[in-house]
């Protein structure tokens, strides 16, 4: 029954449904009936448009009416519809975020071989994927954000110059901006439109600014949509199901039931631990049964998880004394003391006797040899300047 109605019927209906489930919660059911149904009729209207063959590969934008300029945005309409449709497995929502790929793709397509996007508008929008430097992508995005201000400024210009029903500019979806330029579907709005002297050049200047603004958001949800499709391939690999978690549990438990010791009654006497088939016939304990060996095992275990000291720091001193690790004297004792070469001078000089002669010939002998040092190593000798 619906594809016997007119195409501007059947689109206005799919853009009302679409406009009504836009201001809903994606998750509700309701919401969700309301996008089934919407995408039926898009792809009435989307077959539709291809039967009557509105557009050619030879086409100019020229060659194209105004009436039908509208029906451009049916790849875009039905891609924004898409994408809010909702799934509960990765793998689901994967083949539908591909679909919305390739409807945005065709649309951007089409726009770009009948030259309705300048060469500059095509260069702002598609650079922000190349970019990697943060300052750049924001400064990109924020040229973005004012193209498209600019764009739905202009709409609403257009619409209040046409006299309809006037739309925020700001809150104002794709789906109304859309159903307010499809052409009129009875005579009395004609003779309306006719009464306002509504013109043609009018209609289709608000039609290539809707086209330039859906394609601003096509560009933008390219990029979120590749973003999400890496995200969801990267998702780890589903839990098994519950069934074979039940069978590994009832495993575990079949494994647990072997070693398990059951209370039997103790058997005096001292007989048999075991049965033939390996069961334990009575408890037993391993360690030795003497309270004595189980206290002192004990004491051996329950200690604490680090190494305690086995002797006093005074005692670990003075053991490191006794070894010549520690280095003594020094202070005020120390730096009033003569050194050596002040020392051998004052015992030179205590004449008459064999001590202060011994002395003097060692003071004698190790000023010679210092002499003899200087004349061989005159002083900068050693500084070569780099000279090798």
């Amino acid at each position: 029954m619906a594809s016997t109605q007119p195409l501007p019927v059947l689109y206005a209906r799919a853009l009302s449904t679409a406009s009504r489930a836009d201001n809903l919660p994606t998750a509700d059911d309701e919401t969700q009936e309301l996008l089934r149904s919407t995408l039926s009729d898009l792809k009435q209207v989307n077959s539709r448009v291809t039967a009557l063959a509105l557009f050619s590969a030879n086409d100019t934008l020229e060659d194209i009416s105004t009436r039908d300029l509208v029906y451009l945005t049916v790849p875009f309409v039905l891609a924004e519809v898409e994408n809010r449709s909702k799934f509960t497995e990765a793998d689901e929502r994967v083949v539908n975020l591909s679909q919305v790929q390739n409807h945005l793709k065709t649309f951007i397509s089409n726009l770009g071989h009948l030259g309705v996007v300048s060469e500059a508008e095509r260069t702002l929008h598609t650079q922000l994927p190349l970019l990697k430097d943060a300052a750049k992508r924001r400064e990109v995005k924020i040229q973005q954000y004012k193209a498209e201000r600019d764009l739905r400024a202009r709409i609403h210009a257009v619409r209040k110059y046409r006299r309809q029903r006037p739309v925020d500019s700001e809150s104002s979806n794709i789906f109304d901006l859309t159903l307010s330029l499809l052409p009129p579907t009875s005579r009395s709005s004609a003779a309306n439109d006719d009464d306002e002297n509504e013109t043609e050049d009018i209609l289709r200047e608000a039609s290539l600014l809707l086209l330039r603004l859906c394609y601003v958001q096509a560009c933008s949800q390219l990029e979120s949509l590749e973003q999400e499709l890496e995200l969801l391939r990267n998702v780890p690999p589903p839990q098994p199901p519950p069934l074979a978690n039940e069978r590994r549990g009832k495993v575990k438990e079949e494994e647990e039931a072997l070693w398990r010791l059951e209370r039997t009654s103790r058997i005096s006497g001292g007989g048999a631990l075991l049965d033939p088939s390996g069961k334990p016939l009575q408890p037993f304990t391993i360690l030795p049964s003497g309270a004595s060996d189980r206290a002192r095992l004990q004491a051996q275990v329950f200690r604490p998880s680090h190494r305690l000291p086995t002797m006093t720091i005074d005692e670990y001193l003075e053991v490191e004394r006794q070894r010549g690790n520690i280095v003594t004297g020094g202070g005020r004792q120390s730096e009033e003391r003569l050194t050596s070469s002040e020392q051998l001078a004052v015992d030179s000089e205590m004449e008459g006797t064999a001590f202060s002669e011994m002395k003097s010939e060692e003071k004698r002998r190790k000023d010679e040899q210092w002499a003899q040092f200087k004349d061989a190593n005159p002083k900068g000798a050693g500084n070569t300047m780099n000279r090798g």
